[in-house]
């Protein structure tokens, strides 16, 4: 069991969507469309005749490829109008992570590859979906922690010098608004 307030970090595999809806290459780009519109989504992943995941179209890329230029999507195929390079993240890494490559990238999604192998796609939708959670993982641990600090139990320990004896410690108390070390607190008549 884990100790209080101490939780593994949320992974890419914990909220990514699998399986992923691909696409070959040569495909038209209508049926981009129409298997978006029958999998109620927003990006398809591209690959090659053997599966090689290859690149990614989203609904922004309809948009500004086919309809703002006034294309035929039955004239065109997959290839033409995907987003390449595919970017991915391995299923082990954080939701930090990914968090972070798509804002330094400004993309919103990230194909999920495990030993070579595509096995999901994550979104910044996917990531936002979960943030109530964690919200309230944050408000738990801050109610239990004003509880034990409220109920007498156990002062946090802290570093930083002590307000009597001025040495450096890392597990300094506070005591009537002074932060004391341990020795100080004895010395002092004041250990709790």
């Amino acid at each position: 069991m884990a100790e209080l307030g101490i939780r593994e970090p949320m992974l890419v595999k914990d909220v990514m969507s699998s399986p992923t809806i691909t696409i070959p290459e040569d495909q038209s780009a209508d049926k981009v469309a129409v298997l978006m519109g029958r999998h109620d989504i927003g990006a398809v992943i591209v690959t090659t005749k053997d599966e090689r995941p290859i690149g990614m179209i989203t609904e922004r890329d309809i948009v500004t490829r086919i309809v703002a230029r006034d294309m035929q999507p039955s004239k065109l195929t997959a290839r033409e109008i995907m987003t390449t390079p595919l970017i991915t993240i391995d299923p082990e890494e954080t939701l930090n992570e990914a968090a972070r490559r798509m804002n330094r990238l400004n993309i919103r999604r990230l194909g999920v590859m495990y030993k070579g192998k595509l096995v999901g796609i994550i979104s910044s939708k996917d990531v936002v979906a979960i943030m109530p959670e964690l919200i309230e993982i944050i408000q738990e641990k801050a109610r239990i922690g004003n509880e034990i600090i409220a109920g007498g139990l156990e002062r946090p320990l802290l570093a930083g010098y002590c307000d009597n004896c001025g040495q450096w410690f890392n597990d300094l108390r506070e005591v009537e608004g002074n932060f004391l070390c341990e020795e100080c607190q004895i010395e002092l008549g004041k250990e709790e």
